[in-house]
Parts: C-alpha cells; sequence; structure tokens
C-alpha cells in the first residue's frame, strides 16, 4: 500500500528527517529543516524534462526521464536513497508538490525493499503551512530579553526551552562583527526553521525572544512577528563593562580569523569616523599580530564604548515604558522563574 502523510504540522514540529529528492537548485532556494537533497533528477536532467515537456507534454517528458535516470546512474541514486532510509527510519520523502518525482523514487524505492512515506502535497504544503504560522505570530505572548552588546542574551535564551534563538536560525549573531564560518540561510529556509521553532514552543503560555532590529545579517524577521515584538514588554540583562568586554571577546574575536574582523570594522568605517576608526584599526592589527589577548580586550572596550552602547542606549530610550524587570543574569532569572508562574496561573 503507498504510503503518505499529510499531518504536515507534526511532521514539521518533530523535526523528522526529510528525503528531498528536489533538484539542487530548488533544494538551495528553500528546504525543510532536517532536510537532504539526494535529487531524483540533477538541474541539467531537470532542465531537459522542463524543455521535453512543454514541447511535447508530460508523457514525452517522463518518458525522457526515465531514459536519463537508468541503469547504473538510476542503481546509484537508489543506493543514496536506500542508506538514508535506513539511517534515518522515521525519515519522509518530498518533491514539490508530492508528484511524479516523490511517486517514482518512492516506488523505486519499495522496489528495492524499502518501505518511506511521502509527503502527500510535497514541500510546498510545508511551506504554505509554514507562512500560516508566521502569520499567526502576532496571536503569541512574548517576552523580549534586552541588553547591552556582550551580557550574554544568546547564552541566557538557551537556558530556556520556550526561546526563539533568532539569531541561531539565522546564523547570524546580529552584528558587524556577527558573520559566522556557515552562510546565512535563504529566507524561505529561516522562515521554515523559525515557523518550526514557534511550532516547538506553542505549548508555552509566553515565548522568549531576543530584542533583535528587523534585519539579521541579510535575512528580515518576518513583519508580524517583528511586530509583536514591537509591542511585548522587555527584561533587561545587566552586566558590568568588564564582564561584557570578556563575554565579547569569548564569543565574537578569540576565535575569529583575523581578516574578518578587520572586515568586520571596516563596515562601521563611517559610523565610527576616521580617527576613532584608524585607533580601532591599529590596536586590532596590533592584537592580531601578538596574539596578546589584553590587547584584544582593550579595543573591545573602545568599541562597546564609541559605538555599540550608544546605539544601543539611543535604541533603549525608545523602549524605557516597555521595560518590566532588569537587572543582572541571575537576577532575571529569578524574575522570569516567578513571571512564569505567574503566567501558568493565570492561564487557569
Amino acid at each position: 500500500m503507498t504510503q503518505t502523510r499529510s499531518d504536515y504540522a507534526t511532521i514539521l514540529k518533530s523535526a523528522l528527517p526529510i528525503l528531498d529528492v528536489r533538484a539542487p537548485q530548488e533544494f538551495l532556494k528553500g528546504a525543510i529543516p532536517n532536510s537532504t537533497n539526494l535529487p531524483i533528477l540533477d538541474d541539467a536532467e531537470r532542465e531537459q524534462v522542463g524543455i521535453e515537456y512543454k514541447q511535447r507534454g508530460n508523457a514525452a517528458a517522463v518518458e525522457l526521464g526515465h531514459r536519463l535516470v537508468a541503469g547504473e546512474l538510476r542503481d546509484q541514486r537508489i543506493q543514496g536513497w536506500v542508506q538514508f532510509a535506513q539511517e534515518n527510519p522515521n525519515a519522509v520523502l518530498t518533491c514539490w508538490r508530492g508528484g511524479k518525482r516523490s511517486e517514482l523514487a518512492q516506488a523505486w524505492l519499495t522496489e528495492a525493499g524499502v518501505s518511506i512515506p511521502r509527503l502527500t502535497d510535497g514541500f510546498k504544503a510545508i511551506r504554505q503551512l509554514s507562512l500560516e504560522i508566521l502569520a499567526e505570530a502576532k496571536n503569541r505572548k512574548y517576552l523580549v530579553v534586552a541588553g547591552s552588546t556582550g551580557v550574554g542574551k544568546t547564552r541566557f535564551l538557551r537556558e530556556y526551552a520556550e526561546s526563539v534563538d533568532l539569531e541561531g536560525l539565522a546564523n547570524h549573531r546580529g552584528s558587524a562583527f556577527g558573520k559566522l564560518d556557515q552562510p546565512q540561510p535563504t529566507p524561505v529556509t529561516f522562515e521554515l526553521a523559525l515557523a518550526q521553532r514557534l511550532l516547538q514552543t506553542a505549548q508555552f503560555p509566553f515565548c522568549l525572544i531576543e530584542d533583535e532590529s528587523r534585519t539579521i545579517g541579510r535575512l528580515a524577521i518576518p513583519v508580524e512577528l517583528y511586530e509583536a515584538m514591537q509591542a511585548a514588554p522587555i527584561v533587561l540583562i545587566e552586566a558590568s563593562q568588564e564582564d561584557r568586554v570578556r563575554l565579547t571577546y569569548e564569543d565574537y574575536v578569540r576565535d575569529s580569523d583575523p581578516e574578518r574582523l578587520l572586515s568586520a570594522l571596516q563596515r562601521i568605517r563611517k559610523r565610527l569616523g576616521e580617527e576613532r576608526f584608524n585607533s580601532l584599526e591599529k590596536q586590532l592589527i596590533q592584537a592580531n599580530a601578538s596574539e596578546s589577548e589584553q590587547q584584544h580586550l582593550d579595543w573591545i572596550r573602545h568599541l562597546l564604548v564609541w559605538y555599540y552602547d550608544p546605539m544601543y542606549q539611543y535604541q533603549l530610550a525608545k523602549k524605557q515604558d516597555r521595560i518590566i524587570f532588569r537587572g543582572n543574569a541571575d537576577a532575571v532569572h529569578e524574575y522570569l522563574r516567578n513571571w512564569r508562574a505567574q503566567t501558568i496561573t493565570s492561564r487557569r
């Protein structure tokens, strides 16, 4: 019996392994979290089949597809799927719309003795679900975690099951120095991962989320969620300057490539002004050359005072009426324990 699944919310929330048989170019534009791309047609083959479909119709296109993927090539692709299915026994198969490609891949796998369900309406259905989840994000209850650079907001959030780590999902730490080794996901992939996380936190009475600008690197927070964040109450984490300098060094500088640090500094040159930029550049070059931790701490301190802190204070001044608590990380943890208990009680 042909196995299909249309419980899209369960599949997305559970982060099931996804065997995606779309062409690589399709996959790169957007993918469900925890997906692996093992295409039934590569990009060139898909293009040829598409041309055949336009010129001669569906039957001719299907026939061409079978000719292109035959013999040893067909066996290789099936073996890749078999290995994936064996390593991921709870996997689900998909193509774009749950049509010919995933049907054929499923049939070939069945011939090879492997049973794997496919998404009834494919990737497109999960994508549509993600858009619906994001559109409803405005109806959730949020608590925004704010604080100046170096207070450890991301570390703080990761201690809570009800948190949404926007920077983690965007693969960017949200500043000029926030670019990571791996590229950011595409907007579609980011939105799918965000929708998944919102599903995974839906059972909690509120959602903890970091105070962010609308953009994180080159990605944008969906407007419904961003507007809800802008109206939500704020808890403010505070820390000493020395603690902030130390954490900034650990999170952004210690393991970073020296050229990347210089490139990041270059991106904020105009905002710093030439005098301060030249000073920081000189300090950074010297710190990189000497590999001196103390010299790194010195230029980071100047960067916070000259650049990040004034920008943060300007933004914070517009949010004062939303701050419901402020204190060091331990105090905010204690406040949240009480706030969580009160919120749960009020829902009963």
